[in-house]
C-alpha cells in the first residue's frame, strides 16, 4: 500500500542544522495537519514531504505521487519569476502585464476545460484574463490550488492555506478540501492558526526545533500546543517595547494623515475603487475590511505613494496634495510599512539585523551607515522577538513567519507618524499574533504613530481601532466609528 513512513530520519538543513522525523506513518488516502511555532519546522517538514528528501540518517520511504505543494514560499518564487519576465530587458515577451491567470493554472497542464472549472469552483472566473501580479493575496493562493490540482495529484500538501483568504473563501476551501479528502487524496495541512484546523482532520502532529515533538488524535496534540504556547508567551510578553531613535518630525495637530475624494483606481479600464471618500483624522486607527480583491491593499499603495495612479486622483498625504513636487522618500519618512509586496519585493540577502536597521531608512537593504544607537535599538527589537541569535542569519534562511516578524519590527522601528501593517500576521503562529496585537498597541500609546490594519480576521485587530472601512464594492463603502 502506498505510504509516507519514517523511522529516526534526519535530514541535513543549512548551517548544519538538523531537522528530526522520527516515528511517522502515513498511509494513502489518510488527512493530517501539523502545527507548531514559527521556526519549528512546518515549512521544512511540507518540503521534505512534497519534494522526497533524502535523509541524512534514518529511514524515510514516499511513494506517494504525483503530488504537489501550495506554499507562501513559492508564491514568493512565482511572484519573483513574475517580475523577472516583465522587467527582463532581454526577454520579449507578448505579454507586457506578464502571465495571466488562465496561462499560469496551465503552465504545466494544458487542458483549458479543466482550468475553466477549477477557477469556477474557486470563484476566480472573472479573474482568468487578468494578469496574475493585479491580484490580491487571497486571489493568488486559489489560483496556485487551481494550478496544483490540474495535476490530479495523489497527494497535496498544503502549507498554510487559509491564510489570505477572507471567511468566505476559507469555508470555500474547507469545503473543497473535505470533497478532496472524499475522494481518496492524501492530504496534508501545515497551519499556524489551530484553531483553522477542518473537524474532519483526525490525525494531527506538533513540531518543535526541527522536531516532530508528538503526533497523535487532534485532541491531544492542540493540548500539547496550547501548553507550549502558553509557557513562550509568559516568557516574551513581559519585555518592554524599545524606544524611537529620535523624535518623530511633528506634524501639524490638526492636519488629517489622509484626504482622498473620489477615488478611483482601474486596471485595464476595469475599475477596482471608485468613488472613494476617506480621511484619517489626528488620533484615529483604522482598520480596513472586505473581500479578496476589494481593494484594501490597492487603497493603502495609493496611501504609501507607490501607486502610480496616486498622482490621478485628488489625494492629500501629511498636509500635501499629491503631484505638489513631493518626493517618494518625503511620504515614506512617515511612514512604516508591513505588506505580501514588500515581503516578495525584500530580495536582498542581508542579515535579520540588517533589516531592521533599514527600517530607519526606508530602503530595502541598507545603504548608509546605522548610528551606534540604532544599531542598539535594532538588537533591542530583535530581543523583543525572542530572535536576537539570529542577528547575523539571513533574511533568506528564515522560515515565513520569522521573516514576517522581522517585518513587522522593520516597520515599528521608527515609530512612524503611519504604521499600515496590510495582513501583518500572516504566518504567524498564536503566541506571536498576540504578541504583536500586544506591541501595536504598546507603541500608539507611547507616541504619535496612527494605525491602519487589514487583516481577514477581525480578531486580529489590535485593542486600539477607533475606526472600519469596508469596501463592499464600487461605490459602496461602510464606514464605521468603534
Amino acid at each position: 500500500m502506498a505510504r509516507i513512513s519514517s523511522l529516526d530520519a534526519q535530514f541535513l538543513l543549512s548551517k548544519g542544522r538538523i531537522f528530526t522525523l522520527n516515528t511517522l506513518e502515513i498511509a494513502a488516502g489518510e488527512c493530517w495537519a501539523f502545527i507548531g511555532s514559527n521556526g519549528s519546522g512546518k515549512s521544512t517538514l511540507a518540503r521534505i514531504l512534497a519534494d522526497k528528501w533524502i535523509p541524512k540518517a534514518g529511514v524515510f520511504e514516499h511513494d506517494l505521487a504525483p503530488l504537489a505543494l501550495i506554499s507562501l514560499e513559492r508564491l514568493q518564487a512565482l511572484l519573483a519569476a513574475d517580475w523577472q519576465q516583465r522587467n527582463s530587458d532581454w526577454l520579449l515577451t507578448e505579454e507586457e502585464d506578464g502571465w495571466l491567470t488562465r496561462q499560469l493554472i496551465q503552465a504545466e497542464y494544458r487542458d483549458a476545460a479543466r482550468c475553466e472549472a477549477l477557477a469556477a469552483q474557486f470563484g476566480i472566473a472573472h479573474l482568468l484574463e487578468r494578469p496574475f501580479h493585479y491580484l490580491s493575496t487571497g486571489e493568488t493562493r486559489k489560483v496556485m490550488l487551481c494550478q496544483a490540482l490540474m495535476a490530479q495529484p495523489r497527494l497535496l500538501v498544503l502549507d498554510e492555506p487559509f491564510e489570505g483568504l477572507d471567511q468566505t473563501s476559507r469555508r470555500q476551501l474547507a469545503d473543497a478540501l473535505l470533497v478532496l479528502k472524499q475522494s481518496g487524496i492524501t492530504l496534508i495541512l501545515i497551519l499556524n492558526r489551530i484553531e483553522e484546523t477542518p473537524e474532519w482532520i483526525g490525525s494531527m502532529g506538533l513540531l518543535e526545533n526541527g522536531t516532530l515533538l508528538t503526533r497523535g488524535s487532534r485532541q491531544e496534540v492542540l493540548a500539547s500546543a496550547r501548553l507550549l504556547a502558553a509557557a513562550r508567551q509568559q516568557a516574551l510578553a513581559s519585555l518592554p517595547l524599545p524606544e524611537a531613535d529620535s523624535s518623530p518630525e511633528p506634524l501639524a495637530e490638526s492636519q488629517p494623515l489622509v484626504i482622498l475624494r473620489q477615488g478611483r483606481v482601474s486596471y485595464g479600464g476595469e475599475a477596482v475603487i471608485e468613488g472613494l471618500d476617506w480621511r484619517v483624522a489626528p488620533g484615529e486607527h483604522w482598520h480596513l475590511c472586505g473581500a479578496n480583491g476589494a481593494g484594501k491593499s490597492t487603497l493603502l499603495s495609493l496611501v504609501c505613494g507607490d501607486h502610480p495612479q496616486g498622482y490621478a486622483n485628488d489625494l492629500t498625504l501629511f498636509g500635501r496634495r499629491r503631484g505638489s513636487g513631493e518626493t517618494i522618500w518625503e511620504i515614506k519618512r512617515h511612514i512604516g510599512l508591513v505588506s505580501s509586496s514588500l515581503h516578495q519585493d525584500y530580495r536582498v540577502n542581508c542579515s535579520a539585523l540588517t533589516l531592521v536597521l533599514s527600517g530607519f531608512y526606508d530602503s530595502i537593504g541598507l545603504y548608509e551607515r546605522p548610528t551606534d544607537r540604532q544599531r542598539k535599538l535594532a538588537l533591542a527589537w530583535l530581543t523583543l522577538l525572542g530572535m536576537a541569535e539570529y542577528a547575523d542569519r539571513s533574511f533568506q534562511q528564515l522560515s515565513w513567519g520569522q521573516q514576517r516578524l522581522l517585518l513587522i519590527v522593520r516597520a515599528m522601528v521608527k515609530h512612524p507618524a503611519l504604521l499600515i501593517l496590510d495582513e501583518p500576521l500572516q504566518g504567524l503562529d498564536a503566541v506571536n499574533r498576540q504578541l504583536v496585537r500586544h506591541w501595536i498597541s504598546l507603541l500608539v500609546s507611547q507616541s504619535p504613530s496612527q494605525l491602519l490594519f487589514v487583516s481577514h480576521h477581525p480578531e486580529d485587530a489590535p485593542d486600539c481601532i477607533s475606526h472600519r472601512l469596508t469596501l463592499r464594492g464600487l461605490n459602496d463603502y461602510l464606514v464605521e466609528v468603534l
